[in-house]
């Protein structure tokens, strides 16, 4: 790897990690904002939810926005809004204007999340793409590591509120980050012009190609089961199971790393198998560890060393897996790289937010919704896998 594919990484990873560092740092103070603004554990959940539909959602407008303005402007406004909207947190008088905030934080950090990807496929294509964003994930695993633990630690000595704060100061270094050390990956003859039906007509294309779709599809069920797991994750390890912030952090620690370690081999193992079969291969793997799992917790064992470390594995097919998913559907759509990650984003994340929504309605405080949520998300990605992938052997080229 040279200097310039290092540094590359380095701050595209910093600058991906502001959206989940919304939500990973957010997470041990959801039971003291449900006590603090004087609510039910369902109503919290919203405040997930309503970031996760504008995190997704609002990615169809960053994405075909880069193609047509360059990469960096909207990444700035997005930027900046997000910046806006996490210090209105802070001050957020009611479980209602947190809701509202929340949704524009998630606009805001949309722009993180389709950006970045469209810039990796402007600079590299193949396994090379694939390893790019595998270093990417590796810089980007520093939130779900430490952002717990800084936010359990700004929640015990200074409340709830200050998690807002550390987050706005946080996206506020990054700003300047990408303003001073990112440079614009959109040649300008590359730039496309801002037609209505130009746009429609790149949607119409995208929709209507299956392997772009299952691969969307196989990557949303992962991205489901596992924002299911976000959403219940504190009220579950520090209600059911008895521990205290700092303990949570740890333990949701552990878990992302098996989610990200993994992600680091895909691109030398998709060299080697491919990439499509390394998918089926995490896919099953994914699903036969949801299927144990559930099966062993509803039959009444549902001890906690046994439930993470069956999370964990679920992580690692995961983490193998969403990263070629990602590479995989970008491959054939070069020109409009933008507009498909764009919508891919807002497919996936649109249906985590699907996965929070049903498990707000039937968490009953113990493991058995989430098993059987993360079960369903399993066995769906792998019946869209075996439909849509059984005659493709290759598609992405070394």
């Amino acid at each position: 790897m040279n200097s310039g594919f290092i540094k590359m990484a380095l701050v595209l990873g910093l600058l991906s990690s502001v959206g989940p560092m919304a939500i990973d740092m957010y997470l041990p103070a959801l039971p003291q904002i449900t006590k603090a603004l004087n609510t039910s554990t369902s109503v919290t959940q919203y405040t997930l939810m309503v970031y996760f539909v504008a995190f997704g959602v609002c990615q169809l407008l960053y994405g075909p926005t880069s193609d047509i303005f360059g990469r960096k402007p909207p990444l700035y406004f997005g930027l900046s809004l997000f910046t806006i909207a996490s210090i209105c947190c802070a001050l957020a008088p009611t479980i209602e204007w947190l809701i509202v905030f929340r949704f524009f934080q998630g606009v805001g950090a949309a722009s993180v999340m389709s950006i970045p990807r469209a810039i990796i496929r402007d600079s590299y294509t193949g396994m090379q793409a694939t390893r790019l964003l595998t270093t990417v994930m590796l810089v980007f695993s520093i939130s779900p590591l430490l952002a717990p633990l800084i936010g359990s630690l700004l929640l015990v000595n200074f409340g709830w509120r200050s998690v807002f704060i550390g987050i706005s100061v946080a996206a506020a270094l990054c700003l300047v980050l990408a303003i001073t050390s990112l440079r614009e990956s959109l040649k300008p003859e590359n730039k496309v012009p801002f037609k209505r039906s130009a746009l429609l007509q790149s949607f119409v294309l995208l929709l209507r190609d299956p392997i772009y779709l299952g691969l969307i599809g196989i990557g949303g069920f992962g991205f489901s089961a596992f924002f299911a797991f976000l959403s219940t994750a504190s009220f579950l390890y520090m209600g059911y199971y008895g521990l205290q912030p700092t303990q949570f952090s740890l333990a949701f620690a552990l878990n992302a790393i098996g989610f990200f370690l993994p992600s680091q081999f895909a691109a030398n193992l998709g060299a080697r198998f491919g990439p499509v079969r390394l998918v089926k291969w995490s896919v099953a793997g994914f699903a036969l560890s949801a299927i144990t799992m559930y099966t062993v917790v509803t039959a009444g064992f549902d001890q906690f060393i046994f439930l993470i470390l069956m999370l964990l594995l679920c992580n690692m097919f995961l983490g193998m897996l969403l990263p070629m998913v990602l590479i995989l559907s970008l491959e054939q759509h070069g020109p409009i790289a933008g507009t498909a990650s764009s919508l891919g984003g807002a497919m996936q994340l649109s249906m985590g937010a699907i996965s929070i929504a049903m498990i707000s309605l039937i968490f009953d405080g113990t493991p058995g919704p989430l098993v059987s949520v993360i079960a369903v998300c399993s066995l769906l990605a792998l019946a869209v896998s075996i439909l849509v992938l059984r005659n493709v052997h290759s598609i992405a080229a070394d």
